[in-house]
């Protein structure tokens, strides 16, 4: 997608950006004075969520938040909307913990993803969430809610909130939609608990640093974290008519010259992260994020592929759950697994905060 599309877009909707605006602190004021209900619950609830539209990292965040707490012996149920997933059921369980019981289409690419990626961890979703809590509470005895894109849902109250902006894109325009990226003005963030700036890699920490710097003065008092992604792994997939073969290879096992392709939030931070691993991209083709994949767009990528002389293709995670065996291809699929690296002042916090919350042994 041209990112020219959506400065266009943002352009023509300024005007109507202060009335959203005005909007969204007359919602949030009315669930602060307990005018619009929000729902609580006897289990701690943590929320993972952003200010901009998208593309802050949360779903690694998440699989980071959920093997720890998983670690510290909590039974963890990650909760989420299911953006683009097709089931109209009010509660959705997309895995149980041992297995994965919803396709992406149903379910949406992120709970998919982080049911193949946390096992042992509940997943679920469903548009009121308040009703999902109840559910995985009642029938897998979770005691704590990790609430996935949950800033904005005032309908749930939460004990700690996490709010994430990518080191490189931050704030964006700094505009509120439909006039730029924002989901709320940025007054909002006086309702966050910590900030988390992702993507810190050698290459940004000046940057990093300066709105490590604006946070502090904008919201002092509240803590800001820095998380560092990593490959932990490259998976290789052949796509048969009938199967998916996956094995793990080493960095040295990828060829040289792929094709790059996926339908996520600033995709070129995923290309560039690539390249940086030493692998050679002959040409990119970007989707908008979400991207449901068709038959016809494998083929045109293929077509892509021989036409630049690339020996494969390499994709994300989000974008590898939406793919199977109808997308066949001769051509292989690589996929690295992106973790965030170790943060103990970020896991500080949380143990902190959640002895504040919970009762003593």
């Amino acid at each position: 997608m041209n990112p020219n599309f959506f400065t266009s877009l943002y352009f023509l909707g300024r005007p109507f950006s202060p009335l959203y605006g005005s909007a969204m602190k007359l919602r949030a004021l009315l669930y602060e004075k307990r005018l619009l209900a929000s729902h609580d619950f006897d289990v701690p609830v943590i929320s993972v969520g952003n200010l901009t539209m998208g593309g802050t990292g949360k779903t690694p965040m998440v699989i980071y938040l959920a093997r720890f707490l998983a670690d510290k012996g909590f039974k963890v149920a990650i909760v989420s909307r299911g953006y683009k997933g097709e089931s109209n059921e009010p509660v959705n369980i997309v895995s149980d913990g041992s297995e994965i019981l919803m396709s992406a289409e149903q379910a949406g690419d992120e709970p998919v993803l982080l049911s193949s990626r946390l096992k042992g961890i509940v997943v679920a979703t469903g548009k009121k969430r308040h009703l999902v809590v109840d559910e995985v509470i009642r029938s897998f005895q979770c005691d704590l809610i990790l609430l996935d894109d949950g800033f904005q849902h005032l309908k749930m109250k939460r004990d700690i909130d996490l709010v994430l902006f990518d080191a490189d894109h931050f704030a964006g325009t700094s505009r509120v939609f439909p006039g730029g990226e924002l989901r709320e003005p940025v007054s909002a963030l006086h309702r966050s608990d910590a900030f988390v700036l992702t993507g810190v890699t050698e290459h940004n920490t000046e940057r990093a640093s300066k709105c490590e710097e604006l946070l502090h003065g904008r919201f002092e008092g509240t803590p800001v974290f820095r998380v560092s992604p990593v490959y932990v792994q490259f998976l290789h997939y052949v796509i048969f008519p009938s199967s998916i073969k996956k094995s793990v290879v080493s960095l040295p096992e990828i060829p040289q010259n792929l094709l790059g392709f996926s339908g996520i939030a600033h995709a070129d931070r995923f290309y560039k992260m690539v390249e940086q691993h030493g692998i050679v991209l002959k040409s990119t083709k970007t989707f908008i994020d979400h991207y449901s994949y068709q038959v016809d767009d494998i083929n045109d990528l293929l077509r892509l592929a021989s036409k630049t002389g690339a020996n494969g293709f390499i994709t994300t995670e989000k974008d590898m759950v939406k793919l199977s065996y109808k997308h066949q291809a001769p051509l292989p699929f690589y996929v690295p697994i992106l973790e965030y690296a170790q943060n103990g002042p970020l896991e500080s916090f949380i143990t902190n905060n959640l002895k504040e919350i919970l009762p003593p042994d």
